[in-house]
């Protein structure tokens, strides 16, 4: 199903009056546009879910997007936090949908205000994220090789799995979309299409390079049907999955005997956090994040990819092979 089709699916879905018909309408058509701008499925779903929230409110309220002013967003906002009880974060997702759900509307001359404007939610404090330090990560990446052979040959997998996820900062989803053509292992870098279909460079180090290679191998007999995934399930030959990864990141931490929870997201935090610690250079590292509210995420970006380098290999504690490493 392609995503214009998604985001018909959407509304077809929904059980329609006719005020309710008619304020879907605008919002049929802007995912429609959303969709033709390879926004991804989930993102149309969200989008919908709180935009859909509010042309409810509205039709309990006989009024129509136009009639939408900040007193009755507020309303809305109040009634979803404390009638409908969802937390902050869900509230902030919604209100975000229907503040870019707005601005279409201006752009197309079907609205004249967005209530949205200067109306902020009180923020809770953000907690931090969970870090392991750098020894514990050593004691995970470094562990001894399973000793059956069955074992040894998925530890070769996981480890250019779990290398990769720190080295390069992946997200999870991230690391599973990759296919093999988008791994340079003589430049050192890795191309990884994140949220919004935005693509960077990213460096990849030695360390993961090397692990990635002792993986390719087994890799290529796994495989089935020229699946191009770069991580491939041992039994099925095609595409692992994320829930794949999360399981097989317990596994390797429970053999080395980690107590620690650990999970995808939090080597991507270690790697924000050993080289900002390591650099100073946020700029740097938030380009090779990737995160959504910086421009230059993309494959074509002024920041220029050497300096990307030199800042990670002289940061990066896994950057470079330790002299006592094997071949």
């Amino acid at each position: 199903m392609s995503n214009t089709e998604y985001a018909d699916k959407q509304i077809q879905a929904t059980e329609l009056d006719e005020p309710l018909r008619k304020l879907l309408e605008p919002v049929q058509r802007w995912l429609q546009m959303l969709a033709v701008r390879n926004h991804s499925k989930h993102t149309l779903s969200a989008y919908f879910a709180g935009v859909h929230q509010l042309a409810l409110f509205l039709r309990g309220k006989q009024l129509t997007w136009t009639r939408c002013d900040k007193r009755q967003l507020a309303q809305h906002i109040s009634q979803r936090l404390d009638e409908d009880k969802l937390a902050l974060a869900s509230v902030q997702q919604e209100l975000s949908a229907i503040r870019h759900f707005y601005g279409w509307l201006l752009e197309e001359g079907l609205a004249r205000i967005n209530p949205t404007t200067g109306y902020q939610l009180k923020r809770s404090p953000r907690p931090l994220p969970a870090i392991a330090d750098v020894d514990l990560l050593t004691q995970l990446l470094d562990q001894p090789t399973p000793e059956t052979s069955e074992q040894a040959r998925l530890w070769l997998r996981d480890k250019a799995m779990f290398e990769l996820l720190y080295s390069s900062g992946l997200r999870v989803g991230e690391l599973v979309a990759l296919d093999m053509t988008d791994l340079d292992l003589s430049a050192l870098r890795v191309r990884v299409t994140g949220k919004g279909n935005k693509t960077r460079l990213v460096p990849l180090g030695a360390k993961a390079a090397a692990a990635i290679n002792r993986y390719l191998p087994h890799r290529d007999l796994w495989v089935e049907q020229q699946d191009r995934a770069l991580f491939i399930s041992e039994k099925l030959g095609t595409r692992l999955s994320t829930r794949a990864v999360q399981q097989r990141l317990k596994v390797a931490a429970t053999r080395a005997g980690i107590a620690q929870n650990l999970y995808p997201h939090l080597l991507r935090h270690c790697f924000a956090s050993h080289m900002l610690s390591g650099s100073g250079d946020l700029r740097a590292i938030q380009e090779m994040l990737g995160h959504s509210d910086i421009s230059t995420t993309q494959i074509y970006t002024h920041v220029d990819f050497a300096k990307l380098t030199q800042v990670y290999d002289r940061a990066h504690p896994r950057a470079t092979h330790s002299q006592n490493e094997e071949n």
